[in-house]
């Protein structure tokens, strides 16, 4: 083989690319990555506050949205969570688990990072090339491709895709792997960016521009999911994980609602009070389950009228509607942070036009699509990054 011309090249050294380069190097193939930014893994070094939540204890189908959701099934119960949870073991990661069953690093991403470099090197087929920005794919006639980049032109039998969506442009996140998707025919949904923090353009800013920084424990929900974690006030609107999950099931000039207390059965505990402790506040009652100034805020919102009234003093008719404002205060958020702050790219390449078993194209012999390029989006808590391992190494058995 001469320099430039290796069995596989992969377009992005991200999670799924440099999974599937050390695995089909495993088999013997001569791998070439390709790299857009200065450095590999950017993404993983930021995942998870720079702890990358590299998969989660409960991985089922139902955690992906896809518009062709059959197609996780077969990745995903070839290469589990356990499986990668192994190799992370063997390379003496420690880890620890958190809420919802997600599973963090305890010293860093880069232990991640450098576990999937080390598996590289150990075979000595794999050339990793930074800094070097895809021009064109050409498929060759009978034998796989032509790819011109800034550094020069590669010839490979197969061509990977893992170049991953829009979302976060300063860590290389681009449209590459769209356009290559339709240069060879291939339909893509429309793109636009998942689990990412709402903003507000209506007096609700003001509300959460006063609270940022508070967090509380609170149900987000519409018609399609409803999620109860962290909720988190900013200084541009709502984010925190329930806000995040949420973003991945709303577009814009859509609503939603908000339950505060979701732990709390609102009008029962209020008809309680009512009986034991008359002469109490609503305030009052409500400072023992949320933060002093969120009470404040509620309470300019749902029962200005009765701030100064004495539980005893208020009907049973108005606490009912109090009680209905905190389980089900509506919100229109005007849009969100966009792909800037977006952990993910909802949309992307056409499932029903790739094989859930290899991942090739089934319009282009050669050609294969892994990870986020592709319509496949997890829910947070580590479930893209499964999605990543489990796509990279179906991949890596055919390439």
């Amino acid at each position: 083989m001469s320099q430039n011309q290796y069995d596989v090249l992969i377009l992005g050294a991200g999670a799924s690319g440099l999974m599937t380069a050390y695995k089909a190097a495993q088999r013997g193939r001569r791998v070439l990555v390709v790299e857009k930014a200065n450095k590999v893994g950017k993404k993983i070094l930021m995942s998870g506050g720079g702890k990358c939540n590299f998969t989660n204890l409960y991985v089922e189908p139902e955690n992906y949205i896809s518009h062709n959701p059959h197609f996780v099934i077969s990745a995903l119960s070839r290469y589990t969570n356990w499986d990668f949870i192994g190799m992370v073991c063997e390379y003496g990661i420690e880890y620890e688990e958190r809420k919802h069953g997600q599973l963090f690093t305890q010293n860093g991403a880069k232990e991640i990072l450098a576990m999937l470099l080390a598996e590289c090197d150990k075979t000595g087929l794999v050339d990793i090339k930074t800094s070097c920005e895809v021009k064109t794919v050409n498929a060759i006639e009978d034998h796989g491709f032509q790819v011109v980049t800034t550094l020069g032109y590669f010839e490979a039998e197969s061509v990977v895709i893992a170049s991953g969506g829009l979302s976060i442009p300063t860590l290389g996140g681009s449209g590459i792997g769209y356009e290559i998707a339709k240069q060879f025919g291939h339909s893509v949904y429309p793109t636009r960016a998942g689990l990412v923090p709402f903003t507000f353009s209506d007096g609700f800013k003001e509300v959460t521009t006063r609270l940022s920084g508070n967090a509380v424990e609170a149900t987000l929900s519409n018609e399609l999911n409803s999620f109860t974690e962290a909720l988190l006030f900013t200084h541009r609107g709502l984010s925190g994980p329930s806000s995040l999950q949420l973003s991945n099931y709303w577009d814009v000039g859509q609503r939603f609602n908000i339950n505060f207390l979701p732990a709390l059965d609102v009008l029962a505990f209020l008809k309680a009070k009512k009986v034991s402790q008359p002469k109490v506040l609503l305030r009052t009652l409500f400072n023992e389950h949320l933060p002093k100034s969120v009470v404040v805020e509620l309470q300019s919102l749902i029962w200005a009228e009765q701030a100064e009234l004495a539980i005893g003093n208020i009907s049973d008719e108005k606490l009912e509607h109090i009680a209905g404002r905190l389980e089900n205060f509506e919100v229109k958020p005007s849009g969100t942070e966009g792909y800037r702050t977006a952990e993910v790219t909802l949309g992307g390449v056409d499932t029903t036009e790739v094989s859930s078993k290899t991942m090739e194209s089934k319009k282009q012999k050669g050609l294969y699509f892994i990870g986020e390029v592709l319509d496949v989006t997890g829910h947070l808590g580590g479930f893209n990054f499964q999605w990543a391992w489990a796509s990279a190494h179906a991949a890596s058995e055919y390439v």
